[in-house]
């Protein structure tokens, strides 16, 4: 499959991709060698790991190059063409380029390109409909143009109105993002909050039990997306649904934006054309640097473009070049290739498990990861990640549904195929790679601690750990990463 890997990744640049890199940390170890130690041992690590992690993937030496660049050392708050900094014309076009190939890539009016993670771009993009939906209203019925030109008892006004306004997301054991109005994250403190759920049956979304919280509640931002949902959402439904109360729909697309760019989610599942508002990070399926973007309409891309200083500090300017040149890889057909794969793998790894009567939220996947139910095994989240971990497979422990074991030790493990699949691994790769985990979860028993039961002791029946990665191993050497590539 290394048709579907980017540009610089498979052998065809491995002899200038060492090179650069040999050299680059030779200039590192003549400062602080323990950091180019890690930094080998790092590469050494994720070659030598099943990487099931959901979130995480392998940008291309092309991508990981651009960050370490002297991009790095500008400042450059404001916007293309409108800096409080002078001597920006560089970084004017390398965001105009990353926002540019963004536009392109999903189809969005307008593309911000300066956040710094996803949270960033979620915290901007709610500011930004406060400051088209309640500021300025409040602003026009006053007869100013701007906060500063309030009176003391004007501004107290406005300050209650726009902390005191609504927002519904998805819960986070049924599958959403803590920032999507969880109450510890700063989107359930600056809003009041309400989320939705899946059917407690299916593990679904019930559209019609979504409406009829959303009309109940009316809420301003009615955000959809996830990070732990095994399925797709229908977003033509989720317009309609915001569209009866008023509601700003924003969609959270971090984790399948890739499935997005490679077109293999289109139609009601493409957020992009039904959001008012979409934010995503640039790493997870989407394979760049580690960063965020927000799109959105024209009503509302003012307010986006004022990010920085709303609530960002200074642009990674170095971080904005990088996702230029992923967002410019993610357009070329081959990405469409790995999308698909991405998809067609994680029904080959959910298939794998349910053979081995392994129990899945929702049944199933059709998007690019599993969450995997470990009470059948007898185990905590905590327990099966940290096995597995002692076997060569990274995963990441995740709630389930009215999990009995909360948010930190947890009831299932979530695991993904977009990091794979960018090695080159296929159906039949993900179906013993679905055999291999089965097998570490059957030879798991929990253990007691000082003080009884504990749900994060376990023991490892003995050959477990060794038979297992053996068998990764022979997986991983079949699939390279980073073909070629020495340091």
């Amino acid at each position: 499959m290394t048709s579907s890997q980017p540009s610089g990744l498979g052998a065809e640049y491995a002899d200038t991709a060492s090179e650069a890199y040999r050299a680059a940390l030779q200039v590192i170890e003549s400062v602080e060698p323990r950091v180019a130690e890690a930094t080998r041992k790092e590469l050494e690590d994720q070659r030598s790991s099943l990487k099931l992690i959901a979130s995480e993937n392998y940008a291309s030496p092309a991508v990981l190059l651009t960050m370490g660049t002297w991009f790095s050392d500008k400042y450059a708050e404001g916007t293309v063409g409108h800096r409080f900094y002078a001597a920006c014309q560089n970084v004017d076009t390398v965001e105009a380029l990353a926002a540019e190939h963004a536009r392109e890539l999903f189809g969005a009016p307008y593309a911000y390109a300066q956040p710094h993670s996803g949270i960033d771009a979620n915290l901007v993009a709610y500011w930004a409909i406060l400051a088209t939906r309640v500021e300025a209203p409040a602003l026009a019925e006053l007869g100013a143009k701007h906060v500063n030109d309030l009176s003391e008892a004007d501004w107290e006004t406005l300050r209650n109105r726009m902390g005191n306004q609504r927002l519904m997301g998805m819960s986070l054991d049924t599958g959403g993002h803590l920032t999507h109005g969880f109450r510890p994250n700063i989107s359930g403190k600056m809003f009041h909050q309400r989320q939705y759920g899946t059917d407690p049956t299916t593990g679904f979304i019930d559209y019609s039990a979504v409406a009829a919280a959303v009309r109940e509640f009316k809420p301003l931002v009615l955000v959809a997306g996830y990070s732990a949902y095994p399925r797709r959402i229908n977003f033509a439904k989720m317009r309609e649904i915001a569209d009866e109360v008023g509601a700003t729909l924003m969609v959270d697309m971090a984790h399948f934006a890739g499935l997005v760019a490679g077109k293999v989610f289109t139609g009601d599942e493409d957020p992009v054309p039904f959001a008012h508002v979409t934010t995503t990070t640039t790493h997870k399926s989407l394979r760049g640097p580690r960063g965020g973007l927000v799109l959105a309409t024209e009503e509302y891309a003012p307010a986006v473009d004022k990010g920085c200083p709303m609530v960002l500090g200074g642009p990674l300017s170095h971080v904005m070049a990088a996702k230029a040149v992923a967002l410019a890889e993610a357009r070329q057909p081959a990405f469409r290739e790995y999308a698909q794969a991405v998809a067609d793998n994680a029904q080959s790894l959910a298939n794998g498990f349910l053979k081995r009567d392994a129990a899945l939220v929702t049944g199933g996947t059709d998007n690019h990861l599993v969450l995997l139910d470990v009470t059948s095994f007898g185990l905590t989240g905590r327990q099966a990640e940290s096995a597995l971990l002692d076997a060569g497979i990274v995963t990441n422990r995740n709630a389930i549904p009215a999990d009995p074991n909360g948010a930190w030790y947890t009831s299932g493990i979530r695991l993904g195929t977009p990091a794979l699949t960018t090695r080159g691994f296929g159906a039949d790769d993900f179906d013993r790679v679905a055999e291999l985990v089965v097998e570490v979860l059957q030879n798991t028993q929990p253990a007691a601690g000082p003080n009884g039961p504990s749900k994060a002791k376990y023991t490892l029946a003995d050959g477990t750990a060794e038979r297992v990665h053996a068998a990764a191993t022979e997986l991983l050497d079949a699939n390279p990463l980073y073909p070629g590539l020495t340091l």
